[in-house]
């Protein structure tokens, strides 16, 4: 994907924009973000002048007037920064912010990622576990060929999962 201010390098860098239903989408080089000043975190309102301001119609009009109790923040200081002051504002604001999270998070509620070593472990936690399970079975059921073959399938789980010990 080419930078859409230069067209001529590959896009590095994605900002997004929503605006009501509207996803905007910008795409730039290094080169441009570096000389458009949106490496540098100081200058993070400027960022928001350029992509528009940020939420922008998605407050409601009832949530122009209201101020953070615990920190003071504004839907305006919101706008400026594209991100609020403390966790007393998402309940100050979330009438409007659950539009805006729901558009840029795919829902409302961020539930992050899980390292793909973690994943893997995972999966392979619940793959040991369902194998154990069909060994029982094996063995319950007198099928010991087969119980042979899974007991070995563990085996060879455990050691890759645990090099150097022995199973």
């Amino acid at each position: 994907m080419l930078c859409d201010f230069c067209k001529e390098n590959e896009a590095t860098v994605h900002f997004s924009q929503v605006v009501g239903d509207k996803v905007s989408k910008i795409d730039i080089c290094e080169t441009c973000a570096k000389a458009k000043g949106f490496t540098d975190p100081g200058n993070i309102s400027m960022l928001g002048d350029v992509l528009g301001e940020f939420g922008a119609g998605q407050m409601t009009p009832e949530s122009e007037g209201l101020r953070c109790p615990v920190c003071g923040f504004t839907q305006a200081n919101f706008k400026k920064q594209g991100r609020l002051g403390c966790s007393a504002c998402y309940d100050t604001f979330e009438p409007g912010l659950k539009p805006l999270l729901k558009a840029m998070h795919k829902g409302e509620r961020h539930v992050g990622k899980t390292p793909r070593k973690v994943a893997t472990s995972q999966e392979s936690s619940e793959h040991l576990k369902q194998l154990e399970k069909e060994l029982s079975r094996a063995i319950k059921d007198e099928r010991f060929e087969q119980a042979a073959q899974l007991r070995d399938e563990i085996r060879a789980l455990q050691v890759k999962a645990n090099p150097g010990s022995l199973v």
